[in-house]
């Protein structure tokens, strides 16, 4: 089994200069395949990625949903607000590999694209649909509650998010370090952006995945 991201950004055309989220998203893409075979960008605004490791999915996605939204807008005094990403996660089959991602298929990619469609009538930003029918309620459920959160990170927040998402275990100051800020100021951007609460999501996400998958 596979997963498959498919994802848009969301109000991109508010920025003037694309690069601001395009080239660090392509760059973080670039760390986890090959385009196109592995993830593919059209239409400017529109991405699709392979991931051979679904327990991966999730993390990935927060990952993506990090990055855009520490994207700072050409407006200074509209500061606190950001760009959002829509992003579908779909589990399944791979039954016809290509070398474009656009061009393969199988049940990871259906599953992938019928929810994307859905997305924005669910009025949320992430969802995920896969073979088990009990699993997606559950975990919609909580991705639903978790958008409430990630919907409202700020640029600081993100920032915050996209380090810690990949050093969970690493110390405050070690993230402070990374961040430029004081150690008591790690901790009050972890409470504001909610840190420990959606890395608990993930890891149901990952608990459950690795239990269905055997």
């Amino acid at each position: 089994m596979i997963a498959v991201i498919t994802g848009d950004i969301i109000a991109s055309r508010k920025l003037v200069n694309q690069d601001k989220w395009l080239l660090p998203l392509k760059t973080l893409l670039d760390t986890w395949g090959k385009s196109p075979k592995d993830w593919k960008l059209d239409r400017g605004d529109f991405f699709q990625i392979e991931i051979d490791n679904i327990e991966e999915a999730l993390k990935k996605a927060l990952e993506i949903k990090a990055l855009i939204k520490k994207v700072k807008p050409n407006d200074e005094s509209k500061k606190h607000s950001t760009i959002d990403v829509r992003l579908s996660i779909g589990i399944g089959e791979k039954t016809y590999p290509s070398e474009s991602i656009s061009e393969s298929n199988g049940s990871a990619f259906i599953n992938s694209g019928e929810k994307f469609d859905v997305l924005k009538k669910e009025n949320v930003t992430i969802g995920i649909k896969t073979p088990w029918k009990d699993f997606d309620e559950e975990m919609n459920l909580y991705l639903k509650l978790a958008c409430v959160i990630m919907d409202n990170w700020t640029v600081l927040s993100a920032e915050l998010m996209q380090i810690v998402l990949n050093n969970q275990y690493s110390t405050q100051e070690e993230i402070g370090k990374k961040l430029g800020i004081k150690q008591n100021s790690v901790s009050d951007r972890r409470n504001r952006a909610k840190a420990n609460e959606i890395l608990e999501v993930e890891k149901i996400f990952r608990k459950k995945i690795n239990t269905l998958k055997k």
